[in-house]
């Protein structure tokens, strides 16, 4: 009898399965022999890229976030892949939620370069999911308190993502999923399948059943069928660079 797995430095523990948003959030289908821990990826700390000190701490939550959500930061497809530029943009994304926006910190807690380079997002987010805890970020409207968000470098309105931004994605969620016991299949989900928003575009969104298949496998977690989710026409595109959506509700408390 197929049984549903949740993959974890600990074991296989259960869970459910549920339809969000016209996102398939299925089981996986049968569960492996064993599961092994997943290598963490090289990801560069705020020190690194040199971020400015936050105007008030981050909150951290003694307790797993239960999805993750894949945003694009609509800005342009930028062909320079260097580390330089990834750093730059960290600070870009990080200025505009600051100044612009009025936030503490950067909104989000992770991300991804066109150039496939991971980096720390908000504070205090690398030292929480190391121990399994959840920060408090500003990247999905109302939805703070229990998601996780990695922002991807560029606009996939209408291309896909970089071949390097794609497998640091893969191998990010699989490092997610790991550390939080997460089914990649139910815990994998784009903005607009919470919030009125194109992010993450079109066509990164109708990738998603992939990156869940390529995280679970990594995993050692079966395939699942899935059909390409539904892309509604009219959802609000980015107005303007760093627009991915609504990242606060109204009402929600973030620093």
């Amino acid at each position: 009898m197929a049984a549903e797995i949740r993959l974890t430095r600990r074991g296989l523990l259960g869970g459910t399965g549920a339809v969000l948003g016209g996102a398939l959030l299925g089981p996986v289908a049968g569960a492996p022999p064993a599961a092994s821990a997943q290598a963490a990826p090289l990801v560069y700390t705020r020190s690194e890229w040199q971020a400015r000190p936050p105007t008030s701490a981050a909150t951290v939550l003694d307790r797993a976030p239960d999805h993750i959500v894949v945003h694009h930061t609509a800005t342009p497809n930028s062909t320079d892949y260097s580390l330089a530029h990834a750093f730059a943009l960290s600070r870009s994304i990080q200025n505009y939620h600051m100044d612009s926006n009025g936030w503490a910190d950067t909104g989000q807690q992770l991300t991804i370069s066109r150039g496939g380079h991971l980096m720390e997002g908000r504070n205090r987010s690398l030292a929480a999911i190391n121990a399994g805890d959840h920060v408090v970020g500003a990247q999905t409207g109302g939805h703070n308190s229990h998601t996780i968000g990695i922002e991807n470098e560029g606009n996939y309105m209408a291309v896909a993502p970089t071949g390097s931004l794609w497998g640091a994605l893969v191998a990010t969620c699989a490092w997610l999923c790991d550390v939080y016991g997460l089914d990649p299949h139910a815990a994998i989900v784009g903005h607009r399948d919470y919030n009125a928003t194109a992010c993450p575009g079109d066509v990164l969104y109708a990738r998603l059943p992939q990156l869940r298949n390529e995280v679970a496998g990594s995993l050692g977690g079966r395939l699942v069928k899935q059909s390409a989710p539904a892309v509604p026409s009219g959802l609000p595109g980015p107005r303007h660079v760093f627009d991915h959506g609504p990242a606060v509700a109204p009402g929600e408390r973030v620093r």
